[in-house]
């Protein structure tokens, strides 16, 4: 509303026009409701974020990681247990919300990418949560509750200190709310931490003795696991032996047009980049193919510029240039 001439109005016509500029004004820089998007269309994957002034919004994520299951190497049963999992989901049939724990870098992320594409066709749709955000969980449910996909909430290494609000709402949205949990929506996410929150030596010096003998575990510990038991489905990842690490980085640099020869000279400098890394993983792998594929490529550039002995010949004869 724009601001209006008030001399022409009474005192109390202009008290009241006053009064309802101010209100607009301060309404225009309160948190508004979540709205869904104008274009579901735009995007399989969405990402969930806090504007300055407190609103939410779901932005399309315009370019999501390329990741088919096939190219997940050495993690062929948790990735049947997730796809199978995700599989019963866009199908209409029950289905778990899943916790994905173990080593950094085995494929915990890339594998839920994996089945956003290998299943978008059919329906899946993904929000990212971001921790700090997960509060406004149910805000972002009540907005997709009634359309037709079916849609995957993803929070990435997901963990918790002591009284972060966070926590809370993530065990309603899972189990334990008033409301019945919502058919075509789950929660996927991703920790190195099984049970989510830290644990401490101490706690397990917290129980009490009854008469009878039985042993009662402290109360802080069972809260500790109870949030990790809402997700239905765990799915645990381990570190590469030396040869699962060898046949990832021969993956990698397959796919980077590197040929066999050239993949068997590289197996020698992948164990030292992984040494120096500190661990043997398929993101350390990855980095390892693109270093190694960017130098070869470099190489070969250099190669086909570099001038050929006849010529160099030729022009120590006295060969015009």
């Amino acid at each position: 509303m724009q601001d209006t001439d008030l001399s022409t109005f009474s005192p109390l016509e202009r008290l009241v026009a006053r009064a309802e500029q101010l209100m607009q004004r301060i309404e225009a820089v309160l948190p508004q409701p979540l709205q869904a998007p104008a274009d579901w269309s735009a995007a399989i994957a969405w990402r969930y974020r806090k504007r300055a002034n407190g609103c939410g919004v779901l932005e399309p994520v315009r370019h999501v990681g390329a990741m088919q299951l096939s190219d997940l190497q050495n993690i062929d049963v948790q990735k049947d247990k997730i796809a199978r999992n995700t599989e019963q989901f866009v199908q209409g049939r029950t289905a778990n919300n899943v916790l994905l724990t173990g080593a950094r870098g085995t494929g915990k992320s890339s594998l839920i990418r994996a089945c956003l594409h290998a299943y978008a066709a059919q329906g899946l749709r993904l929000i990212e949560v971001d921790k700090a955000d997960l509060t406004d969980l149910p805000d972002i449910v009540e907005v997709v509750a009634a359309r037709p996909e079916h849609f995957i909430i993803y929070c990435d290494d997901l963990s918790f200190e002591e009284g972060e609000p966070g926590y809370k709402a993530m065990k309603s949205i899972l189990d334990g709310s008033v409301s019945a949990a919502t058919p075509n929506v789950l929660v996927y996410a991703t920790s190195n931490r099984r049970h989510l929150l830290p644990e401490y030596m101490t706690e397990n010096l917290q129980t009490s003795k009854g008469e009878n003998g039985e042993i009662h575990p402290g109360e802080v510990v069972e809260e500790k696991i109870s949030l990790s038991e809402r997700f239905g489905l765990w799915v645990s990842f381990y570190p590469f032996s030396q040869d699962e690490y060898l046949r990832v980085v021969a993956q990698w640099l397959s796919s980077l047009g590197l040929d066999a020869a050239q993949i068997a000279a590289a197996q020698a400098e992948a164990l030292v980049w992984a040494l120096e890394r500190g661990s043997r993983s398929g993101r350390v792998a990855q980095q390892f193919a693109r270093d190694y594929a960017g130098r070869s490529q470099d190489a070969d550039r250099a190669a086909v510029a570099r001038p050929r002995i006849d010529d160099v010949q030729g022009l120590s004869d006295g060969a015009e240039i």
